[in-house]
């Protein structure tokens, strides 16, 4: 009978640390910008390697771009990357936050346009295949 605990233990500790790592890991391997919440999409998801950005843009904080707003104002030092985009902007306009697509595009765009670098046209973000 210890025998089967020790093993269930063990089990219980793997899955653990198995979903524990993926969420963290799944950023890492985020090749491009697709989000379930737009159903219709009239162009390709935006091609978007996370970690190669985020290395050649020299950021370190994940709340630059994953960022929480209470009450009208951003949380400095909290970050978001637990949830969607999605979960807070939604794709129709009407709500708190302003709609996804304009998120996107205004978060991006105005970072590479502020900084010089980066794509900021249509198809430099958006690219087939």
């Amino acid at each position: 009978m210890k025998d089967v605990a020790v093993a269930f233990s063990i089990g219980v500790l793997v899955l653990v640390s198995v979903l524990a790592f993926v969420p963290a890991h799944s950023l890492e391997d985020m090749v491009v910008l697709q989000d379930s919440a737009f159903k219709h999409r009239q162009r390709p998801a935006a091609v978007f390697v996370h970690e190669q950005h985020n290395e050649k843009a020299e950021l370190d904080e994940c709340s630059v771009c994953h960022h929480v707003y209470e009450d009208g104002k951003k949380v400095d030092d909290e970050s978001s990357e637990d949830k969607r985009c999605s979960d807070c902007h939604k794709v129709k306009s009407g709500y708190q936050a302003r709609p996804l697509m304009k998120a996107y595009h205004d978060l991006c765009k105005s970072c590479h346009q502020e900084s010089r670098v980066g794509p900021i046209t249509c198809g430099e973000c958006h690219t087939p295949g």
